[in-house]
């Protein structure tokens, strides 16, 4: 059952060779120039993400129809291929080809694969060549166990310097953070976020092809950090100049310990790649003088000196499979030479030894070809690192459905449509990719799935889409490429930062959204975090004077030219939307004093005049035509020989938006040579308000309005339209109330005047000798939207008063008769006198008269 250890497999005696070294010595890339050069080879890595890469490389070289792809998870075998990239485990255990080579060698001492990667060492071969590459630890079992290895040191390219611990804000650009949890891993990749605009992040639990694009993100310098797991060590070979230890201890799975020299070294050595040196060290403050190396630790890692490997794992391979109980027997036989030690207890071996207990199981695996199906079952990997107890009982699932035969097509590829949701967060993703790696696992056996290539086909594509997916979470969680991209070009180069203005007004960075211009005011982009304020509004005021430059002169532009892009509202001057000024109370009502908004503070003082002059010549010509009829009796208030009475009313009548109520006005104290002054300045002297017509227009009104309102009056907002009627409780500037609505003024003199042509004659509807009681005819007041009621309540106020006809008796028929009017202008009231024996105006009750005297009221 035993093959000697020190044999190769069916007494192959090729070439094999052993080159060792620490990292960054091109040992990889010596192995695929030297596969290449023969007529067939494979190599056998420790991560499908390193063969996948390889592959890639391979392919481009030779072809992808004569390159292999093989690993648990994935097989892309095209017919005849000739070149083979897989994982160690993968690995055609005696294949027939001319080279064959064991990336990571010195991974037989690691307590998990140590095993697998033992028989690898020990029992494939090419035919002309075999190469171990690996550390100079693995030389001297290597050559215990190997005869006549040739053993090829290849030294470092680069120099490996430790230096001082440095806390996270002052890690330099291009560094790798090595963290050992996940937790851990997020919290720094979270702080990254904060103040160096993120980092990628690589962890083992991440598919590879999450890992990929995470490992792309940061070599396409999207990013200037990595933040990872110690699976960075194991063969990833990226840009980076310095490795931040976070810690130096891990859980091993039984126990936390710290970190050997040469796990140290083998993360370490991720700095620095081809001739670029590197350097590593420690994060300050993250867990006192444990989280420093030693002195002794920093001399082996810079000097490449490490305790050699004197025991490799062993468990043997060429099992008898007569039944669970031999197959046991074989699975923990000890080891047949001094340099082998028996593995650790792997999660297969366990599931198996759980499984083989429970007699409902051990039942069904009879006979050879049984026992050797279910190893095959057991073996299954736990990829969701559940541990042996859950992950076995996955496994008694799988073998009920797998011992009778296949598993069917529709079972399959239901277990794999329940994980295709890409929806979300990252340990949920996590969760998901964990399991469909199980099942595409499963689905590349072709001794358990019908229609392999379809579910596997399937498995591939849910994996790729939850891994976009959790891709797409990693960097909306760790990475805000605006803030990345402005650390980058903050500095000794912050001049040539490449900003620019969309039609949109986004202020943009490389094609990255920073913010928007409002006006010349710069507001950070919403979906930015709050952490993320301060650098955006730093940058805006370093790179912005430029764009605000030209915004000023197309805003002079604007104001000298075409005005629909400016304009007023409530005292403030906007310009496409966004405020640029406001107006201020100045000497008098008429001249409103200019004050640019804050925003252009940061304007320089030439194109701040150039803008205050372009507004108050914009301005000027906006109010020109409004204001000019108030400016004209402004301007005529002010001539020293009008006389005072009159300058005093056109002050008011300017104050008051050119409307201004006769009574108490001191119309009459004017002589007849001002009220021919007033009839020249367009100004109307009417039975109730004295006005001037042209300030009775929607524009004139809206901006006397606008220039009061500034001045501290409150007064109700102008009608946009000034339409004839209004309800009374909407009546602004230019209209007087009577009754619930309110009428403009000029219209309640139209009608006042007809009533007094009525009540003359000159309608004809009179005799023409002013008889004292006259009709009026509603006509025109109805044409103007206003009631019956209102219209007497405006007549009322100007003096007119209702006669009410007779009301008809039961006996008559006929319409009622119309009402009359007269008109009783009010006089001066005199002192009542001391004799008379009732108030004027009262009626004794009673009399006839007491209910005229009422409707006449």
């Amino acid at each position: 059952m035993l093959s000697p250890a020190r044999v190769p497999a069916k007494g192959r005696d090729s070439a094999v060779k052993a080159v060792l070294g620490p990292t960054n010595t091109g040992k990889t890339h010596l192995a695929i120039e030297r596969m290449i050069a023969h007529s067939s080879g494979a190599i056998g890595f420790p991560l499908r993400l390193l063969a996948r890469e390889v592959y890639d490389r391979v392919c481009a070289i030779k072809g992808e129809h004569q390159v292999a792809l093989i690993t648990g998870e994935e097989r892309i075998e095209p017919p005849g291929a000739r070149w083979m990239l897989c994982t160690a485990e993968a690995m055609p255990r005696n294949p027939d080809l001319a080279f064959i080579a064991l990336d990571e060698a010195q991974l037989s001492a690691d307590p998990e694969r140590g095993h697998i990667f033992t028989d690898r060492l020990l029992h494939t071969r090419g035919r002309e060549e075999t190469m171990l590459l690996g550390s100079s630890v693995i030389e001297p079992v290597v050559k215990a166990l190997v005869p006549g290895v040739e053993v090829i040191s290849r030294p470092r390219f680069s120099t490996l310097s430790h230096v001082e611990p440095k806390k996270l804000s002052r890690v330099p650009p291009r560094s790798a953070i090595v963290a050992f949890s996940a937790e851990q891993v997020y919290a720094i990749a979270e702080m990254l976020r904060r103040f160096r605009g993120g980092s990628a992040v690589v962890m083992g639990a991440l598919s590879p092809e999450t890992r990929n694009k995470q490992v792309a993100m940061y070599q396409a310098g999207e990013v200037d950090y990595l933040v990872a797991t110690d699976a960075i060590g194991m063969g990833l070979n990226l840009d980076i100049g310095h490795v931040a230890f976070a810690g130096l201890s891990k859980f091993d799975g039984k126990r936390q310990r710290r970190l050997t020299v040469t796990e140290m070294a083998q993360i370490a050595g991720r700095a620095g790649r081809h001739q670029r040196d590197g350097t590593f060290s420690t994060l300050a403050g993250m867990g006192g003088r444990t989280a420093e190396f030693a002195p002794e630790e920093v001399f082996a890692i810079e000097e490449h000196r490490f305790p050699p490997l004197t025991k490799l794992f062993w468990r043997e391979s060429d099992l008898d499979f007569t039944s669970i109980d031999t197959l046991l027997s074989g699975l923990e036989s000890p080891p047949p030479e001094p340099e082998l030690a028996p593995a650790p207890e792997a999660i297969d071996l366990a599931v198996l030894r759980r499984l083989s207990e429970d007699p409902a199981i051990a039942g069904t695996v009879r006979g050879e070809r049984l026992v050797e199906r279910f190893w095959a079952v057991c073996s299954l990997p736990d990829f969701r690192q559940h541990g042996a107890e859950t992950h076995s009982r996955f496994v008694a699932r799988l073998w009920q459905d797998l011992r009778g035969g296949y598993l069917g097509a529709d079972y399959v590829a239901q277990a794999i449509a329940q994980l295709d949701n890409p929806s979300g967060d990252i340990d949920t993703l996590q969760g998901r990719i964990s399991a469909i790696r199980s099942w595409a696992y499963i689905a590349q056996r072709p001794d358990w799935v019908l229609a392999k290539e379809e579910m596997a086909a399937r498995a591939r594509a849910v994996e790729a889409r939850l891994s976009d997916a959790l891709h797409a979470r990693l960097t909306e969680r760790f990475v805000n490429r605006r803030t990345a991209l402005l650390m980058k070009k903050l500095g000794p180069d912050a001049g040539l930062l490449p900003v620019s203005l969309s039609d949109t007004n986004d202020v943009m960075v490389d094609d990255e959204t920073i913010g928007r211009l409002e006006g010349f005011r710069f507001v950070v982009d919403p979906r930015a975090r709050h952490g993320d304020h301060k650098l955006l509004l730093a940058a805006a005021e370093k790179h912005l004077s430029g764009l605000l430059a030209k915004r000023a002169g197309a805003l002079v532009a604007a104001a000298n030219g075409d005005e629909a892009e400016i304009e007023l509202e409530a005292g403030e001057i906007r310009w496409n939307g966004a405020p640029v000024a406001r107006l201020e109370a100045g000497r008098d009502l008429l001249d409103p004093r200019l004050r640019l908004d804050p925003s252009l503070d940061r304007l320089d003082g030439a194109s701040v005049d150039h803008v205050t002059m372009a507004l108050e010549s914009w301005l000027a010509r906006r109010f020109a035509r409004p204001l000019h009829a108030l400016r004209k009796l402004d301007a005529a208030s002010r001539d020293a020989d009008a006389g005072p009475e009159i300058r005093a009313l056109l002050l008011h009548l300017v104050e008051r938006g050119g409307v201004l109520a006769r009574a108490d006005s001191g119309i009459e104290r004017l002589d007849k040579r001002q009220r021919h002054l007033l009839r020249r300045l367009g100004v109307t002297v009417g039975a109730l308000d004295i006005f001037a017509p042209a300030t009775l227009k929607p524009a004139a009104i809206a901006a006397w309005h606008t220039l009061a309102t500034i001045g501290g009056a409150r007064i109700p907002h102008p009608s946009s339209a000034m339409p004839a009627v209004l309800p009374a409780a909407n009546a602004g500037p230019g209209y007087r109330r009577c009754g619930k609505q309110a009428i403009r003024v000029d219209l309640a003199e139209r009608l006042l005047r007809e009533a007094h042509d009525a009540r003359a004659g000159n309608d004809g509807s009179g005799d023409g000798s002013g008889a004292r009681r006259f009709r009026l005819k509603p006509a025109l007041a109805r044409s103007m939207g206003l009631a019956g009621a209102s219209h007497a309540a405006l007549l009322r106020d100007a003096g007119f008063r209702v006669i009410m006809p007779r009301r008809l008796d039961d006996s008559e028929h006929g319409a009622p008769a119309p009402p009359l009017w007269h008109w009783r202008p009010a006089r001066p009231r005199r002192p009542a006198r001391s004799h008379h024996p009732r108030a004027r105006g009262t009626v004794s009750p009673g009399n006839p008269f007491a209910e005229l005297l009422e409707l006449v009221r």
